[in-house]
């Protein structure tokens, strides 16, 4: 006969033995989002500051952060670290995204010239991660490949509010960056991204062709019409000074 609410103390003896465990086995700061483990005689970091960071030392072989990490989204420019990004920003502010987003954390201002000519790009893109479910919704809508997921997830802040409220400036990242987080992911969607471009190209390449020949088939049927006009106007004008030759005749015999 079970005790009942025997499940319950099961599983909080469960809890409370890995939590133990945690400050001696160092295998269990290992998760499946995480690569990152520490050296057999390294001593564990004492605090949140001590981790590897999103950017640097991290990207070694021991600290290679997996595929499957994925957090909250970032925004891509194809510049190199240290380039203006929005000279080279995927986003153009369709705003997709933002009208596609669950929890409606994504707000999203498109940016205009001094005379009010639409840019194609964001002149705001703030994404509130205290309201972010991470589902990469916005991800898998994105026409242009302009956002992805970060795997940074050292977020917490003594700011409640605008801490977590992140701004344009604060999501983009370069592509190159990318490569590093997620090499494979990455490695993907330059390829398919550039297999879009070729088969665009080829088709633009196929359409002006074709309208090129149709052109060309055109002038030809034009020139043979203009040639064909030209021989009925040279055949009735030969028509017409016969006529004259044989009504002087008549009136000759006459």
């Amino acid at each position: 006969m079970s005790l009942l609410g025997g499940g319950i103390f099961k599983g909080m003896a469960v809890t409370l033995r890995n939590f133990v465990g945690s400050y001696f086995n160092k295998e269990r700061l290992v998760t499946n989002d995480y690569a990152w483990r520490p050296k057999d005689d390294a001593e564990l970091p004492q605090s949140a500051g001590e981790y590897p960071k999103e950017e640097g030392e991290q990207f070694s072989d021991t600290t290679t952060v997996n595929n499957y990490s994925r957090n909250f989204p970032m925004l891509l420019h194809d510049g190199k670290d240290g380039d203006a990004p929005m000279d080279t920003i995927r986003c153009v502010a369709c705003q997709i995204c933002e009208r596609e987003c669950p929890p409606q954390c994504i707000y999203i201002e498109k940016m205009y010239d001094e005379n009010g000519k639409y840019i194609k790009s964001p002149a705001k893109f703030d994404i509130d991660v205290s309201v972010c479910m991470s589902c990469q919704i916005c991800v898998e809508v994105c026409p242009f490949d302009a956002i992805v997921m970060n795997s940074q997830f050292e977020l917490s802040t003594p700011d409640r509010f605008g801490g977590l409220l992140l701004r344009r400036d604060d999501l983009l990242k370069s592509n190159d960056y990318y490569h590093q987080i997620h090499p494979e992911e990455a490695a993907a969607r330059d390829q398919r991204m550039a297999d879009e471009k070729a088969a665009k190209e080829a088709k633009k390449k196929a359409a002006a062709e074709a309208a090129k020949k149709k052109a060309a088939e055109k002038a030809k049927a034009e020139a043979e019409a203009k040639a064909k006009e030209a021989e009925a106007a040279q055949a009735e004008g030969a028509e017409g000074k016969s006529e004259p030759e044989g009504g002087d005749n008549k009136e000759a015999t006459e």
